[in-house]
């Protein structure tokens, strides 16, 4: 996978407490980094379809159970 360098302003506290926690658990920076960004992203992308998922149609237990011809099972 290709890298690229992107730029950010942060706090200086924030930046400290990232350095600190990196260097004490043996973290590289950037991996810290990419992988927060992608965390942040798949938790917004989980929100998203949370909210399409809670617009859709239910139905009863007993009919899902039924159409795996699993209601005699429970």
């Amino acid at each position: 996978m290709a890298t690229v360098q992107i730029n950010a302003r942060i706090d200086a506290e924030l930046k400290k407490a990232l350095e600190e926690y990196c260097k004490s658990r043996g973290v590289v920076m950037n991996h810290f980094i990419q992988e927060a960004i992608l965390d942040r992203l798949e938790e917004l992308e989980d929100v998203e379809n949370l909210k399409r998922i809670r617009h859709e149609k239910t139905r009863p237990l007993s009919e899902v159970l039924k159409e795996l011809k699993l209601d005699d099972k429970v």
